[in-house]
């Protein structure tokens, strides 16, 4: 089937566009979801005045992808159906002239931000993501409209409101496997299953709901070390670290995630900066504005892919070269001196900044985003290897370097 500029939709996406009442998709990476729910929620729009269309998701970021998708369909193909002027589109808001509105809005935890609205069609991206206390807000959204609920998703254990979906007789149910769609490499399919154990690519490409992975922090936890007012700290007794993850091509957000270690014991978060599409040197400019700011004593990077394009400017820098060290996998100098090649394995840090956790030597400021890192993260034991792995861990990854700031040798400093 084609529509707009020669689109050809998949069997699945042409019985998912037809579909009458709430829908549930899950599926593995890049199969179309994402595509034949713009189109669906794009179609509803110019063909239904007088509606409300809400897509919701838990990030703002992840929200806006699918957002995107749906004012790119419009563009393309009914474009004289768009609002100009002042009600233009904007990160937020599509002005259908029949007087239908599109929203695009990030959830948070409690779902607080999206109160108040009154639905016709619900969508919710990455919805297995979603806190359960956000359906509790959702639900009062649709109930004067009987309005429709689309959740897409790549699956995330058999838990939450996306999982129970697929056992609710009231939603029409689609499983798509990466494997099964052909605009995918299957090339690329047998890299990704070699790299990946057995378990975690049944979840992340054939899109099943599996029991053997687990949070490697559980809710319980981040919640006890979260707090809405990280407390003033004072300059006495204390030395601030930044641990830096650097997005990837086409990937997440670069993160500064910025403590304070107090009496060389407990650590409180003091900043942190997320940027979305942000060049390299932009990124060694934001770092260097935050060491000016908070004087660090050490600055923790990933050097793994375009991290190392951040690292070695920061080492000839006069301002950070005493600073900077790499923390990852790599047996490259560590640091200005060339004094540490000992390799730090990614399960290390996880387990650092766990028991941190757990000792309750970390104090962390309330935030979705940071809360969905750590969420997001799952480890699996099986063979007698540990690993550990995530969707959302870009910030969690930062994280995990600043508070690594308890352990390294060369400050005499561990945790106990």
């Amino acid at each position: 089937m084609s529509r707009g500029k020669k689109l050809v939709l998949d069997d699945w996406q042409e019985r998912a566009l037809k579909c009458k009442g709430h829908i549930a998709i899950r599926s593995g990476r890049q199969t179309g979801k994402s595509t034949v729910v713009s189109i669906k929620a794009a179609e509803y729009a110019v063909n239904n005045p007088k509606k409300t269309v809400l897509i919701i998701s838990a990030t703002e970021r992840q929200a806006n992808l699918l957002f995107e998708k749906v004012l790119g369909y419009l563009v393309d193909n009914y474009s004289w159906k768009i609002k100009k002027g002042r009600e233009a589109p904007t990160k937020h808001i599509i002005n259908i002239t029949n007087g239908t509105r599109i929203y695009c809005l990030p959830t948070g935890l409690s779902g607080y931000g999206i109160r108040g609205y009154t639905v016709d069609v619900l969508i919710a991206d990455e919805a297995a993501f979603i806190n359960d206390d956000v359906w509790q807000a959702v639900s009062p959204m649709l109930a004067t409209t009987r309005g429709q609920i689309i959740l897409l998703s790549t699956p995330f254990g058999r838990s939450g409101y996306f999982y129970r979906c697929f056992n609710d007789d009231h939603f029409t149910t689609f499983h798509v496997s990466s494997e099964d769609c052909e605009r995918i490499d299957k090339h690329f399919l047998e890299q990704e299953r070699e790299r990946m154990s057995k378990i975690q690519y049944a979840q992340e490409y054939l899109g099943e709901f599996v029991d053997e992975l687990q949070r490697f922090f559980p809710t319980e936890l981040i919640e006890k070390c979260m707090v809405d007012e990280v407390p003033l700290i004072s300059k006495r007794n204390s030395d601030n670290f930044l641990g830096v993850d650097v997005a990837q091509l086409g990937g997440d957000e670069t993160v500064l995630f910025a403590v304070t270690r107090v009496n060389n014991d407990k650590i409180f978060q003091i900043d942190l900066d997320i940027t979305d599409h942000t060049r390299l040197t932009e990124t060694i400019a934001r770092i260097k504005l935050m060491d000016k700011k908070h004087n660090f004593k050490k600055i923790y990077i990933d050097t793994g892919g375009l991290g190392v394009g951040v690292f070695d400017p920061l080492l000839e820098d006069e301002q950070t070269r005493r600073k900077v060290e790499a923390i990852n996998n790599s047996a490259r100098p560590l640091n200005y001196e060339e004094t540490r090649r000992t390799k730090n394995l990614k399960e290390d840090l996880y387990v650092n900044l766990r028991n941190l956790m757990e000792k309750g030597k970390i104090c962390i400021k309330r935030d979705h985003k940071t809360h969905l890192s750590l969420s997001s993260v799952q480890y699996e034991y099986s063979d007698g290897k540990f690993k550990i792995f995530g969707r959302y861990t870009h910030i969690c990854e930062a994280l995990i370097r600043a508070a690594w700031s308890t352990k390294d040798k060369t400050l005499n400093l561990w945790c106990r």
